[in-house]
């Protein structure tokens, strides 16, 4: 019997199309954080100082919120797809692999959910912040027009 053919050399040797998901996933988490941390940079340059009232109260809109979450979002998804190529690539003890790769879930999973959470208390702050005023303001003039 012969060596075969170089088809029936690499037959089960895994998917060809592995590869590709992750390329495609890695390239356009790429492009997303060049478009959202074009609008940080621009944010930054933009407020007039970088008190944390002056971000809490920018923040606290909804599209200013919703660009920051996906930021976050986009640069966890690509560190973590980032990682895990390399670690499969180039990690090659079973056990170590699986613990370098369980680190990298948690710090993905739990770094973008911690960046989220934070977010969120940024503009239900916020909110709050300007609800209360409100409520002072109309219990005020309850009390003065008695």
């Amino acid at each position: 019997m012969g060596n075969g053919t170089s088809l029936g050399k690499v037959r089960g040797l895994g998917s060809s199309h592995e590869g590709a998901h992750h390329w495609l996933v890695q390239r356009f988490t790429a492009i997303g954080n060049v478009v959202l941390t074009i609008w940080l940079v621009a944010s930054i340059i933009l407020l007039p100082d970088m008190a944390y009232g002056t971000w809490s109260e920018y923040l606290s809109g909804g599209v200013p919120a919703t660009a920051m979450i996906l930021l976050i979002i986009c640069v966890f998804w690509h560190a973590h797809h980032g990682l895990q190529v390399l670690i499969e690539d180039y990690v090659h003890t079973p056990g170590n692999k699986f613990a370098a790769l369980a680190l990298v879930n948690l710090a993905a999973v739990g770094g973008a959910v911690a960046g989220i959470f934070f977010v969120a208390r940024i503009v239900m702050t916020a909110q709050g912040d300007a609800a209360a005023e409100g409520a002072l303001a109309e219990l005020q003039n309850q009390m003065g027009a008695r």
